[in-house]
């Protein structure tokens, strides 16, 4: 379980504890503590009670230094304490920094034709699209991102931005049922992509296109507009949705039920394929790579991880405010402490 960070208000400085949900390694050091004083005085009471007198007492443990057992117990526990203190790590005060950005921009096309409804992939081809882009969202730094949503046609779904928040929310925006025209505009989604990137102020080096789908262009405009793209350098990552044994194209009802399956004009149900050969292709023509989808694995880790491999630019950063870290105020006296007491001896020197 996480917990958010804590922020607090003590004697008018502002205090925050980045990790409040290491608080049972400070109750455990407190209870360390608490049971050091008990078992010191256990031990004095047991003492005293078999040697009778403390004069006595002293004769008979002969060169034991009570005071330096007790001082070696306290050291110890503070310095547990401190160090259980230190790991909820405290952060005093804040200040601002400028922040600089670096990143790529990307920008996903994302198939939204009734055949992403089939459900060889769960929940759906475009409903588990969508968890896994959204992930893959909240992997980026520094990297702008933007939206196409396509079918028959290609529409913007959100310019290149680095609100992630707000490229999230257009992402769950996308919908089939909301597309006018059905189809699978490959080449028109790439063209759209293509000039999101052109209108862009300040473009980066590194310029990709992440193509979502289970389908195959038959515009006879593909050819083109991967030329056009492999000659501007955008790389094409293109992950396929879906199996080669295929799956029916479900109807849908308002609560998101099954309620028939498409049929084509003879009567028969249409059964959606992976079509991977023209996105293979298309991905190597640009440099890209392509990724089908294997089950619970849609491959989004290893497309992170080519596009982190690209060059990136270092854009004009923004001011934010940074708390200062002040952990090591209590971890210095407790490495201290602790290495005292580790060398503290329990007799007295002759």
């Amino acid at each position: 379980m996480s917990f958010a960070a804590l922020a607090l208000s003590l004697w008018g400085l502002e205090l925050r504890l980045a990790h409040p949900e290491r608080w049972p390694y400070l109750a455990g050091a407190c209870v360390a503590l608490a049971l050091a004083v008990w078992e010191l005085a256990r031990q004095k009471r047991a003492r005293t009670r078999l040697a009778g007198t403390e004069e006595l007492r002293r004769r008979i443990v002969t060169g034991l230094s009570p005071g330096l057992r007790t001082l070696r117990a306290v050291l110890f526990a503070f310095g547990l304490l401190f160090a259980a203190a230190a790991l909820l790590r405290p952060q005093l005060g804040q200040r601002e920094v400028a922040v600089k950005r670096r990143g790529i921009d990307l920008v996903v096309a994302v198939d939204a034709s009734h055949s992403m409804q089939a459900r060889d992939v769960l929940p759906s081809r475009l409903a588990r699209a969508k968890l896994e882009l959204s992930a893959l969202i909240d992997r980026l730094a520094g990297d702008r991102i933007g939206l196409v949503a396509f079918a028959g046609e290609a529409f913007v779904q959100c310019p290149l931005t680095h609100d992630y928040a707000a490229a999230k929310l257009f992402l769950r925006a996308i919908d089939p049922e909301a597309m006018p025209i059905q189809g699978t505009a490959i080449a028109r989604a790439l063209e759209t992509a293509a000039a999101m990137f052109e209108a862009a102020e300040d473009g980066a080096r590194s310029r990709a296109i992440l193509l979502l789908t289970d389908g195959e262009d038959h515009s006879g405009r593909l050819d083109a507009a991967v030329r056009s793209l492999a000659e501007k350098g955008i790389r094409v990552y293109a992950l396929g949705l879906g199996t080669g044994a295929g799956a029916p194209i479900p109807i849908l009802d308002a609560e998101g039920n099954v309620v028939a399956y498409r049929k084509d004009r003879a009567g028969r149900t249409v059964i959606s394929r992976l079509e991977e050969d023209q996105l293979r292709r298309i991905a190597e023509a640009t440099g890209g790579r392509y990724l089908a989808a294997r089950g619970s694995d849609l491959g989004m880790a290893e497309i992170h991880a080519e596009l982190d491999r690209l060059e990136k630019t270092e854009r004009e950063g923004h001011l934010a405010l940074r708390w200062e870290e002040a952990y090591h105020f209590l971890l210095g006296p407790a490495l201290v402490l602790l290495f005292a007491a580790a060398l503290l001896p329990e007799r007295r020197a002759r």
